[in-house]
């Protein structure tokens, strides 16, 4: 496994990152176990992922304490959330200090390492800063988390409206969890600059989605976008937009290719993958332990894809 910095939180990370929500929440959403899901979070943790991303509403919690058990609590990365909003509307503060103990109390744990506002929509943020994190500095101040983080909500905030705002404010963010892909690349114009620069962590989101794995999906959704006028259809192959990736040089999928990019760009992290198959979790990590894509594919994925946003940027349930 490698590892890396998380920005300068003094934390060395994986650069896998297992998350625990998404479509399969370790397993739960197709009917596993907590015992069953925990088994996930166990083979992800023996092939040498540190870092382990879990949130209040994902019901992920409790499976993620039952695999941390006997497991030395400083070998290992926690990080979850909380939301501070529902729908429209904001929660009582006293509901955001009471999720972050459940958190701690399903976790069985007495810290965990990041404690992010999870999905903080743009029309949020003056909330969040004003009085959420003063309330979680309290908390922080009693050592139930030592990192204070923030997510955006990707498929609400294309165009990272909330992160933007964060990094020119100079907020008190030191990790920050984002929206990225290779046919979603705005994140590397509009965020990694900043973030190398005021060193703060990145995590990952949304590298591979379903349109990945499913070449009629991408097809279709290719298809859209020439329509739209985004894609000049003369340089794409609409059937198989992504395929000159796969070569003998290059990567062996397309998969492989989508998680390689991700975790190479400048300024990326932890790239967190979620799934509830265990033989997912080893082919992911090999994909990510892989060198960088020739920087010729690179480039060609820059150059036809770069001007899109929102392929890729699927909600779990939508």
């Amino acid at each position: 496994m490698h590892y890396t910095e998380l920005g300068n939180t003094g934390l060395k990370v994986s650069v896998a990152g297992l998350g625990t929500g998404g479509f399969s929440k370790i397993g739960l959403s197709a009917g596993a176990t907590d015992e069953e899901a925990a088994d996930v979070v166990r083979v992800a943790l023996d092939e040498g992922i540190n870092f382990i991303d879990t949130a209040a509403v994902y019901g992920t919690q409790p499976a993620v304490g039952l695999a941390l058990k006997g497991r030395a609590r400083e070998d290992i990365v926690i990080s979850t959330k909380v939301e501070i909003s529902r729908g429209t509307e904001t929660r009582p503060l006293g509901d955001i200090v009471a999720s972050l103990d459940n958190s701690l109390s399903e976790l069985g744990v007495d810290h965990v390492d990041i404690f992010h506002l999870h999905a903080v929509k743009p029309m949020h943020y003056e909330f969040a800063l004003n009085e959420v994190v003063p309330l979680l500095a309290q908390e922080q101040a009693k050592g139930k988390f030592a990192h204070l983080g923030i997510t955006e909500s990707s498929p609400n905030d294309l165009e990272h409206v909330t992160l933007r705002r964060a990094l020119a404010e100079q907020a008190p963010f030191r990790v920050m969890m984002l929206g990225h892909n290779m046919m979603h690349q705005s994140a590397e114009r509009d965020l990694y600059p900043e973030t190398q620069a005021q060193g703060i962590g990145t995590l990952v989101m949304f590298a591979v989605r379903r349109i990945f794995a499913n070449p009629q999906m991408l097809s279709d959704e290719i298809s859209r976008r020439i329509a739209a006028g985004e894609l000049d259809a003369s340089e794409v192959d609409v059937n198989d937009p992504v395929g000159f990736l796969v070569h003998e040089a290059g990567a062996s999928n397309v998969i492989e290719a989508a998680y390689r990019y991700c975790r190479h760009e400048a300024g990326a992290d932890v790239v967190l993958f979620g799934t509830g198959n265990a033989q997912h979790v080893k082919s992911n990590i090999e994909a990510l332990n892989l060198p960088a894509l020739p920087a010729s594919d690179v480039a060609e994925l820059k150059r036809r894809f770069g001007s899109l946003v929102g392929v890729g940027i699927e909600l779990p349930n939508p």
